[in-house]
């Protein structure tokens, strides 16, 4: 098989084995708390991501080091909270509504990149956040007459917040070993919101429900940013993105089809606005990743000995399948030699 069709398959998997998250979950917390659920699916994960590190991923990349202790805690604790938020909100809304709410963590990244580490956004980018927050708004309302603010929707919102300052502490340290990233991560934010679980007296899952959850948490968030991984060694982190993109969509389904949700005319006034929204988040990634090829040159000029370089580079990061493609330009000074 052709390698870049290959990358493209893996892409795919990637965003399928996510889109199970969210209704698989719904159908778990059923019968398990929010913390336990978060806690063995980030530990599901963590087990098997760090399986796989051990057993190629230890020359991937640098190892963190000490210099990155704040981030990584920062990282951890963000990872505890968020997944409670989600499971949390899952209790309350519908899957698919949920699905389509967790693209605002596209918003939450951005704007934080934007506000603290003074990264800029481009207009292309502003728009689409723009539909993705008018999506949001009109899924936070369980009805358009009673105007019923839905807190499973804020806990959901919350969570994408949560994540969206996680993928900002993960963004200092993403030129580190990914694997070993993922692997810390899934480790000690699983075994962080267990415990946590365990204060707040929520029953442990029966061995049943156990295995199934950390079956999920290692497919729907280890085995799919394994796969994001390998896509993107050969196709680019902008395009394993933009095929990424499908996750929510194909979440939405899988609600629908085994869930039997039913579906209302604001949700698909919502579901428009999303595409839409997720479309530009597209198409400015792929737009910035072509500008970064036409960037990457060297002019040499022999009169006078003037060399004059440009070189640009891109930091991706991966927050559990979910890319974050970050591009920094620099440009050379002129140089006599």
């Amino acid at each position: 098989m052709n390698k870049k069709i290959q990358a493209t398959f893996f892409a795919i998997l990637a965003a399928c084995l996510y889109a199970m998250n969210i209704p698989l979950s719904k159908e778990f917390l059923a019968s398990n708390g929010p913390m336990m659920m978060a806690g063995f699916l980030y530990l599901g994960a963590g087990l098997g991501i760090g399986g796989i590190y051990l057993l190629r991923g230890k020359q991937e990349g640098n190892l963190l080091s000490r210099e990155d202790l704040p981030y990584t805690l920062g990282m951890i604790c963000l990872d505890i909270l968020a997944p409670i938020l989600l499971m949390m909100g899952l209790t309350r809304t519908k899957s698919a509504n949920a699905a389509l709410l967790n693209n605002f963590e596209i918003v939450a990244t951005t704007l934080i990149a934007w506000v603290v580490f003074k990264e800029k956004i481009s207009k292309l980018l502003g728009l689409a956040i723009f539909f993705i927050v008018l999506s949001s708004g009109l899924l936070s309302f369980e009805g358009q007459e009673s105007l019923e603010f839905s807190w499973g929707s804020l806990l959901i919102l919350l969570a994408s917040l949560s994540w969206g300052f996680e993928n900002n502490c993960t963004r200092q340290i993403s030129h580190k070993n990914t694997l070993e990233i993922v692997a810390i991560k899934g480790i000690c934010s699983g075994l962080g919101s267990i415990f946590l679980g365990i204060w707040l007296a929520e029953s442990f899952p029966t061995p049943d429900d156990l295995g199934k959850i950390l079956i999920l948490g290692f497919l729907a968030y280890g085995l799919s940013i394994f796969f994001y991984i390998k896509a993107q060694e050969e196709i680019g982190a902008a395009k394993t993105s933009a095929w990424y993109a499908l996750a929510p969509f194909v979440a939405v389904a899988l609600s629908v089809v085994f869930l039997n949700e039913h579906l209302t005319g604001q949700f698909f006034l919502a579901l428009g606005l999303m595409i839409l929204g997720s479309a530009l988040v597209v198409l400015d990634t792929l737009r910035r990743a072509h500008n970064h090829l036409h960037q990457h040159l060297i002019y040499t000029y022999n009169h006078g000995h003037i060399t004059k370089k440009v070189v640009s580079h891109s930091h991706p990061h991966n927050h559990y399948g979910q890319g974050h493609h970050h591009q920094h330009f620099h440009r050379g000074r002129l140089k006599k030699s």
